[in-house]
C-alpha cells in the first residue's frame, strides 16, 4: 500500500541521516586476524582482533536481495551453504567505488531487538522487507537486547541487558569487513537466515560489561551526532555512549571510540538514588553532544553528562514540579527532554533546560505511557497501554492532539521512533510485531515475525538527525 503526504518531511530527513554515507573506517586497516573485534577493558571481556579489509562494490542496501519472514518468525538454521557472499569488486553495478567516492545511500533502515531471541532485525522502513537478522552476542539466544542507537552514517549499537555488552553492526554492505580475505562479504540477508556469532562479517565490534545480571545490565545507548553531521561522507567515526549501574549501585557512563569500541571516558555519576532496581534507563544526546538520561521510577533522577567536561548535572525530580515516573524519553528538536510517564493519569513530562523546569501534560487517556519519540513536523508520539494505543502530542503548545489512535491487534506497544518518510513506528513486545503508521490519517501497516521485539530508543537515527540538524 502505498502511503503519501511525507514529501518535504522525507527531504529534511533523508538530508539529516546520510544520504551519501559511505566512508570506510579508518582504524580498520590496523587489524589482523578473523572474526569479530572484541574489546575488552577493566570491567571484563576477553581482548581480539578482527581483520580490516574494507573494500567494497559501492553497493546500497537497496540492491541487498533481503529475505522475506519466515510464518513463525524463527531465525532458521544459521549459516550453511545458502549464506549470502557479496562480491567486493568496485564499480560493478556501475556506481561509484565505495573505496574513493561518496556512493549514493537511502537511509530507510530501523533496527529493532528481538528479546527472546538475542538478535537484531533490519528492516527495510519502504517495502516493510527484513534485510538481515544478527546474533547481538555470543550466547546466540540469551542476551537480552533491548536498546538501538543509529549513528549518522547508519551503523547501529545493540546493547544486552544480561550478560551485559553493546555491539555495533554496518548498515551498508561497503562498511562491513571482509575477516576471511576472501574477495565477498558473508552476512545475513533475512530473518531466516542468523549467521553464527563471528561469522557475520556486517558485525563490527563487541565490548562485554562487567555487569551483575539482568537489572544492573546497561540500557542507555546514544551516539553522539559528531563530523557526520555536517559532513556524512567523513570517515570520522563518532563516539557512543552507555550506561549501567554498578555492583555499589553507582550509575556509570562510558563513552566508546566509535570506530573500534574502545573505551576512551569512564564517568561515576554516584550514587543512583530511588525505588527502580535497573539503574540509568534511558538515553539521548543532544547536539552538544552531551548525554541525557533517566530513571524509570519516580524519585530516580534525570541527569546531563556535560560532553566537554563530563560534569554531572541533576534535573531535579523531587518536589511539586515533578509528579510521576519515566518510561520513554526523547529530545525535541531544542533539546528539551520529554519523558512518558508509566503511571496512570501522569501523562508526559517535559524538562527545559533554559528554565531549568518540569511541566507535564495532561490528557494523554488515562492510563500509562511507554516509548515516546519527536518528529520533524512538531509532533511528539507515546505509546500507551491498557488500552494499548498510540498517542500524539504537539510539541509548541505541549497540548496533546490526539489521545488514542488506534494499533489494530496490538498488545503491549513498547518502543517508538520515526522512519526517514516521517511514519511512526511502535515495537510491540506482546504480539511480536511492529507497527508503521501513517501521521497523516493514521492508517497502520506491520511487520511480523518478531521476537519479543523491545527496541526502547532510537531506532533509525531520526532522533539524533532532530536534534543535531534540526529543522529550518
Amino acid at each position: 500500500m502505498e502511503l503519501g503526504g511525507q514529501g518535504g518531511t522525507r527531504l529534511g530527513l533523508m538530508a539529516v541521516l546520510g544520504l551519501w554515507g559511505c566512508a570506510e573506517d579508518p582504524g580498520r586497516g590496523a587489524f589482523d586476524g578473523g572474526g569479530i573485534l572484541t574489546v575488552g577493558d577493566d570491567t571484563g571481556g576477553a581482548e581480539g582482533v578482527a581483520s580490516g579489509a574494507g573494500q567494497s562494490d559501492g553497493g546500497t542496501l537497496g540492491s541487498l536481495d533481503g529475505g522475506t519472514l519466515d510464518d513463525d518468525g524463527e531465525g532458521g538454521d544459521p549459516g550453511g551453504e545458502g549464506d549470502p557472499k557479496f562480491d567486493l569488486s568496485a564499480g560493478e553495478s556501475g556506481g561509484p567505488s565505495c573505496a574513493t567516492e561518496c556512493c549514493p545511500y537511502e537511509f530507510s533502515i530501523i533496527w529493532i531487538a528481538n528479546d527472546y531471541q538475542g538478535t537484531v532485525s533490519k528492516i527495510d522502513t519502504k517495502t516493510l522487507v527484513e534485510l538481515g537478522r544478527y546474533y547481538t552476542n555470543a550466547t546466540q539466544g540469551a542476551g537480552r537486547p533491548s536498546r538501538t542507537s543509529v549513528n549518522l552514517l547508519g551503523d547501529v549499537a545493540v546493547t544486552n541487558r544480561d550478560p551485559g555488552s553493546v555491539t555495533k553492526i554496518a548498515a551498508q554492505l561497503h562498511n562491513c569487513v571482509d575477516t576471511n580475505a576472501n574477495g565477498t562479504i558473508e552476512t545475513s540477508s533475512g530473518a531466516g537466515d542468523v549467521l553464527p556469532w563471528g561469522t557475520d562479517e556486517c558485525v563490527l565490534w563487541h565490548v562485554p560489561i562487567d555487569t551483575e545480571g539482568f537489572d544492573s545490565g546497561p540500557r542507555p545507548t546514544a551516539w553522539e551526532g559528531g563530523s557526520a553531521a555536517a559532513d556524512p561522507c567523513t570517515t570520522d567515526q563518532p563516539r557512543l555512549w552507555i550506561g549501567y549501574k554498578d555492583d555499589d549501585n553507582d550509575a556509570i557512563f562510558l563513552r566508546l571510540d566509535g570506530a573500534t569500541g574502545a573505551i576512551l571516558d569512564d564517568v561515576n555519576a554516584g550514587f543512583w538514588s530511588g525505588d527502580g532496581d535497573k539503574g540509568p534507563y534511558g538515553g539521548a544526546v543532544n547536539a552538544d553532544g552531551d548525554l541525557v538520561v533517566t530513571g524509570k521510577s519516580d524519585d530516580e533522577p534525570a541527569i546531563r553528562i556535560d560532553a566537554e567536561s563530563l560534569e554531572v548535572d541533576d534535573l531535579d525530580v523531587v518536589g511539586d514540579s515533578f509528579e510521576g515516573g519515566k518510561y520513554g524519553m526523547a529530545l525535541d528538536q531544542q533539546g528539551n527532554l520529554w519523558a512518558a510517564s508509566h503511571h496512570d493519569d501522569q501523562g508526559v513530562h517535559v524538562y527545559e533546560f533554559d528554565d531549568e523546569q518540569w511541566t507535564t501534560i495532561d490528557g494523554t487517556g488515562g492510563t500509562q505511557l511507554k516509548g515516546i519519540a519527536v518528529d520533524r513536523d512538531g509532533s511528539a508520539w507515546a505509546a500507551g497501554v491498557e488500552p494499548c494505543r498510540l498517542v500524539r502530542l504537539d510539541v509548541a503548545s505541549r497540548s496533546v492532539v490526539d489521545d488514542n489512535i488506534a494499533l489494530p491487534g496490538c498488545s503491549s506497544p513498547i518502543g517508538v521512533s520515526i522512519d526517514v518518510d516521517g511514519f511512526v513506528w511502535v515495537v510491540d513486545h506482546g504480539a511480536n510485531k511492529a507497527f508503521k503508521v501513517n501521521p497523516s490519517d493514521y492508517t497502520t501497516q506491520q511487520v511480523e515475525g518478531l521476537l519479543g521485539p523491545y527496541s526502547y530508543s532510537d531506532m533509525t537515527g531520526a532522533g539524533l538527525g532532530l536534534v543535531v540538524n534540526p529543522p529550518g
